[in-house]
């Protein structure tokens, strides 16, 4: 199992280097408690341009991530893209980079990974990786990219429900046009 983070586990704050402004989504702790019960290995994929432009300090991330653990326990592994759009990294999302890097940690094959995020680069990483991907839209998913989705959940919980369930299709679009997209809240759709 591996989550984008901002916008997906803990409310997106744009380059955030405040561990003071980490807040989970509702329901977070309790949907990963429920995969850790069911043993499933768990880690996060994470674009952090801020690291590359300078607003964030590697130190200040390794912070943010702590108060993450802290609040929403232990990951298995963290797999962080510190460089911008322009920097032709492998790992950047939509680059499948982050995914195959978590996957070879965690000891898995990307094919075995489901990777839960809530933008369309999150959904492309998984993609060109070889994973399955549910999209749980927020504010700042786009309408194209619920659309183009193949699995949708309309939060973390019902996601979480998708991969214990064994569901192989995400939720029907018929008669919800957009509705999904605008729930929940991220800013800036940079993570």
């Amino acid at each position: 199992m591996l989550f984008d983070r901002d916008g997906t586990l803990i409310r997106d704050v744009p380059y955030n280097s405040d561990p003071n402004l980490v807040e989970p989504v509702p329901g977070a702790r309790r949907a990963l408690d429920r995969l850790r019960r069911a043993g499933l290995p768990m880690g996060i994929v994470s674009n952090q341009s801020g690291v590359a432009k300078g607003i964030i300090s590697p130190e200040a991330l390794g912070e943010v991530n702590a108060r993450v653990e802290e609040l929403l326990g232990p990951f298995d592994v963290w797999a962080v893209c510190p460089h911008d759009d322009g920097d032709g990294c492998e790992c950047r999302k939509p680059a499948p980079g982050l995914v195959v890097r978590a996957a070879r940690t965690l000891g898995v094959a990307p094919g075995d990974c489901v990777v839960i995020g809530d933008i369309g680069r999150d959904v492309a990483a998984a993609h060109a990786a070889g994973a399955r991907a549910i999209l749980v839209p927020t504010a700042v998913t786009l309408p194209e990219e619920v659309a183009a989705a193949p699995e949708v959940a309309p939060d973390l919980g019902a996601a979480v429900d998708m991969v214990l369930d064994g569901a192989g299709v995400g939720t029907p679009r018929e008669g919800d046009e957009g509705g999904l997209a605008g729930q929940g809240g991220g800013a800036d759709g940079a993570a």
